[in-house]
């Protein structure tokens, strides 16, 4: 039994075909040095056909994968207006470029971004501030067949998967986009590479709102990484002075899916983490101040998450009362738990908390039957498929059938979509803020790359307006190199506009 079977896999939301309707990327296992399928095994991608279903374009799209998946993360490295699929891989992860006529090209070997070993989730950023988007890639750490330990009853030859402390820890990689097709390891010279990591999610937001890009770093058995961006003097590690490094008993937990938003509205960008079984998840505020306080606790999180093990996660408005809500992709990742731990379950059910604006409220038991089924839950991705402003989850499940769970609660409020396009700043926005105001209600969103765990997500934004009928107005900052700020009055409602930087109107 090797530990990789018991991880993934990730999903993803992306338009490949630029017709404005989200079309659906599912990772597979596949051929490795300790697993040999007995049929032909591969990914997956879906056209959406706009009308509630899907077709299986894989084959013709040229992006079936080529070894044991993990995750996909989708950007548009090359500006050319094509999402583009990065897949990750044990023992080695794919680059998929987007032709524009429905195919995509293996580019991985020309662009350097191979990321030998294994490697988990993946997000696309502009960490230098250059207008195109880098990448980094989480490595789990040195595993190999030959090196798998055994794990288990010596005496009764019965195996387990193994705990991660079995993975020697190595560093996670980020490469630079060069700008023409390649890319280059900049690990090194950032600092990133000597910090040994047991990575399983990432996401990119700019914590401490000084316009450069951080990453929070989810790290299994041993410390968290918050890496400030420092701008030419690379990544500094503050996890430990920020907060979010260990537990409030001082100790590494076993850190998985991961997410980032203003979800108060303060002006400052909180965290969030799934957590393993018995350590309950954790929500960080930020205050503001380069620090932050996990209110896991007295927001009843912490006791609603600590009989689970948390994976795919993300912060959403689900229905679209302006208030960014939480969903939680659970699931223990060891099949045998039943025989160490009569307490827990391998398979967990899912949870939606309801930000009411002023507690977090439980409400999985209203949320729909799936929210009572368990399942050994992994990547989530958020997307609206059907293009009714009620955002959608995608759900993967471990060696089970993916789960697309359709939203009615967000067509009962008004909403605004926007889909955002940069020129001088990278052309999926990442790290855009926007900001935006409808009678007595005013919000904040920031665009964060990546979030949840293995997955990646509908680019576009969903703008809850509650029951308010009109959009008074709304504001971008764009992200670095631009820095320009552009204001829009008298918005549609409950349809999608797209604005592209620097033209001072939407369409």
């Amino acid at each position: 039994m090797y530990l990789p079977e018991t991880i993934g896999p990730g999903c993803a939301f992306l338009d490949y075909d630029n017709d404005g309707w989200m079309d659906i990327y599912l990772v597979n296992s596949g051929p490795c040095d300790f697993y040999s399928p007995p049929a032909p095994l591969r990914n997956a991608l879906y056209r959406n056909n706009r009308d509630g279903t899907f077709s299986d374009v894989t084959t013709k799209a040229g992006v079936s994968g080529g070894a044991y998946g993990m995750g996909v993360a989708v950007g548009d490295y090359d500006g050319d207006g094509l999402p583009d699929l990065y897949v990750t891989q044990y023992p080695r992860s794919i680059l998929y470029h987007n032709n524009g006529d429905g195919t995509f090209t293996d580019v991985t070997d020309k662009a350097g971004v191979a990321a030998p070993g294994w490697s988990s989730s993946a997000v696309w950023f502009d960490y230098d501030n250059d207008g195109k988007l880098d990448l980094f890639v989480c490595r789990f750490g040195d595993f190999s067949k030959a090196k798998n330990a055994f794990c288990g009853n010596k005496n009764t030859g019965a195996h387990y998967y193994c705990a991660p402390g079995t993975v020697r820890a190595l560093p996670s990689w980020l490469f630079h986009n060069n700008g023409d097709g390649t890319f280059t390891d900049v690990s090194k010279e950032s600092g990133i590479g000597a910090l040994l990591s047991r990575a399983w999610g990432v996401v990119a937001a700019d914590v401490n709102n000084d316009g450069w890009m951080d990453l929070f770093v989810s790290n299994d058995s041993i410390p968290n990484f918050l890496l400030m961006n420092r701008g030419k003097k690379g990544f500094e590690e503050t996890g430990l002075l920020a907060g979010v490094a260990y537990s409030s008993f001082g100790g590494a937990r076993a850190g998985m899916g991961v997410d980032a938003a203003d979800y108060d509205d303060d002006g400052s960008v909180d965290l969030f983490v799934g957590n393993f079984v018995h350590e309950y998840f954790s929500l960080y505020h930020n205050s503001g101040k380069g620090d932050f306080d996990d209110v896991a606790v007295p927001t009843g999180i912490a006791a609603a998450t600590q009989s689970l093990s948390g994976w795919g996660l993300k912060f959403f408005d689900f229905d679209n009362d302006g208030n960014l809500d939480l969903i939680l992709n659970n699931g223990h990742p060891d099949t045998m738990v039943k025989l160490y731990d009569a307490t827990v379950s391998y398979r967990e059910p899912m949870v939606l908390f309801q930000n009411t604006g002023k507690a977090w409220k439980n409400v999985s038991a209203q949320a729909g039957a799936i929210f009572s089924r368990k399942m050994a839950g992994r990547g989530l991705a958020l997307g609206d498929f059907d293009n009714d402003g009620a955002v959608d989850v995608l759900v993967m499940v471990n060696d089970g059938a993916p789960v697309l769970l359709r939203n009615r609660a967000g067509r009962q409020n008004h909403w605004l979509g926007v889909r955002l396009e940069g020129r001088t700043a990278n052309r999926d926005a990442i790290g855009a803020v926007v900001s935006y105001q409808s009678g007595d209600l005013k919000r904040r969103r920031v665009k964060v790359g990546g979030g949840s765990f293995l997955s990646s997500h509908d680019p576009r934004l969903v703008l809850g307006l509650g029951s308010r009928s009109k959009a008074d107005w709304l504001e971008v900052k764009w992200p670095q190199p631009s820095g320009r700020v552009e204001r829009f009055k008298d918005l549609p409602v409950d349809r999608y506009i797209t604005i592209v930087e620097g033209q001072g109107t939407w369409k």
